[in-house]
């Protein structure tokens, strides 16, 4: 603001000597300017004043936000105390937890080692009472005996029985009495195992009445072996892979005895859906390491600290006027080489995911005032530039486009030019540059 009140009054005291200099003129019949230029001469100073307070009145209101900002996240962090998170959840003997984050409204994961069972929910919330949602879950070895099949023997003085092929499955055992009146009365028996299966391998579960035989397996195991007495698990990663339709996760796919679990890579969180992948906000949890100094924009899949400076050129300064913008300096009068220079230079980055679908409207460029009677727009430079353009799409809007899809990881740059002019003739140039952050990952 102290730039822009020095600003008005170098234009007032240029304005003031340009008309006092005419007045000597006048006076003293010597050669002076005509009033035709010292009429060209005010009307640029006036387009820069216009310039200039258009300026400060957007430094001012974006200072309003930032403080409204501030305090908005004072009081949130005063009201909520300093603990806002939930606290460590216990880790399961035999297993393992995945989940780093424990702020309200993130989840943890629970698996066992091959050989147990989960007893418990998979998955807990952290509530906005910070607790977690549901039972503590544990990991239990795999035990036999509770998934052992049935045995029903009817009460006679002798019967036959024959033994399950699957070690640790209960006994069958079946005989009717040689009197066809005699009413059948079932008995429920179990062998103690002898081992412990593995974990993709289950005794079925099967039933023998009047004569036949009904085998059926638990959830994510089908039936196999000759007789349908073993339950093998079915592998649903494998069943349905990565990179095909119906597939079951998004990234990586972990098959479990009789289920499956979906992995995230590094700064995603697993969704409540145990599917898909959300990303981390680093910036916004405050989870980076860049400096006062620098900018956090925050990417798919992790973040980037970024620092914004204003250039130098030969024939022109700058001044930074917010963390995004930069503003020359007053050029002298008559310095043509400076007003050939951009007025003002804005910053911006934007995160995309791999191999986005195109095209694509990435940016637009706007003019808040229009001091000329043309504005025109196009690509200044960039690295990249070929999979970038510029079209209209109003009369003082310009549209950034992104015609070919990019295969990430990658980082781009466009610089966005908008060119006002009146007669043809030059009134200021705006220049937006834009980098552009590609994820490695397309979700």
């Amino acid at each position: 603001m102290r730039m822009e009140v020095l600003s008005r009054m170098e234009a007032a005291g240029v304005v003031v000597l340009m008309l006092s200099l005419h007045h000597m003129c006048l006076s003293s019949a010597q050669d002076c300017p005509s009033t035709h230029d010292l009429l060209n001469s005010l009307r640029q100073v006036e387009k820069m004043l216009v310039v200039h307070e258009a300026s400060y009145q957007q430094g001012l209101r974006s200072l309003r936000k930032k403080i409204s900002a501030l305090h908005n996240s004072t009081m949130a962090i005063f009201k909520a105390g300093k603990n806002v998170s939930c606290p460590k959840p216990e880790l399961p003997a035999h297993g393992r937890r995945l989940g780093r984050v424990f702020g309200v409204g993130h989840e943890v994961h629970f698996l066992c080692k091959p050989g147990y069972e989960l007893i418990g929910p998979r998955t807990r919330v952290c509530l906005e009472s910070l607790k977690w949602s549901g039972q503590q879950p544990m990991c239990r070895r795999f035990n036999s005996t509770e998934n052992s099949l049935a045995s029903f023997s009817p009460a006679a003085p002798s019967s036959s029985s024959s033994s399950s092929p699957f070690p640790g499955s209960a006994a069958l055992s079946a005989s009717s009495s040689s009197s066809s009146s005699s009413s059948a009365s079932y008995t429920l028996s179990s062998s103690s195992p002898t081992s412990s299966p593995p974990s993709s391998v289950r005794p079925s579960h099967c039933t023998h009445f009047l004569g036949s035989t009904r085998c059926t397996c638990d959830v994510g195991f089908t039936i196999s072996g000759r007789d349908n007495n073993i339950c093998t698990d079915i592998d649903e990663c494998r069943l349905f892979p990565l990179g095909q339709p119906g597939r079951l996760c998004v990234h990586q796919c972990v098959n479990t005895p009789g289920s499956f679990h979906c992995f995230c890579p590094a700064g995603y969180d697993l969704a409540r859906d145990g599917r898909s992948c959300t990303d981390m906000d680093e910036c916004e949890n405050r989870m980076h390491n860049c400096t006062s100094n620098q900018v956090c924009v925050n990417t798919y899949g992790g973040f980037q600290c970024v620092t914004v400076e204003c250039p130098h050129m030969k024939n022109a300064t700058y001044i930074k006027t917010s963390p995004m913008r930069c503003e020359r300096n007053p050029c002298m009068l008559g310095d043509k080489a400076c007003t050939q220079a951009p007025n003002s230079i804005s910053f911006h980055f934007l995160s995309v995911v791999s191999n986005m679908s195109a095209p694509r409207v990435l940016f637009r460029v706007s003019a808040a005032r229009v001091l000329g009677d043309t504005l025109r727009f196009g690509l200044a430079g960039g690295r990249g530039r070929g999979h970038f353009s510029v079209q209209r799409s109003g009369r003082q809007t310009g549209t950034l486009l992104l015609v070919t899809p990019i295969k990430g990881p990658a980082t781009l740059e466009a610089e966005v030019e908008m060119s006002e002019l009146e007669r043809n003739a030059l009134l200021g140039r705006y220049l937006t540059k834009v980098t552009l952050f590609v994820s490695p990952y397309e979700f």
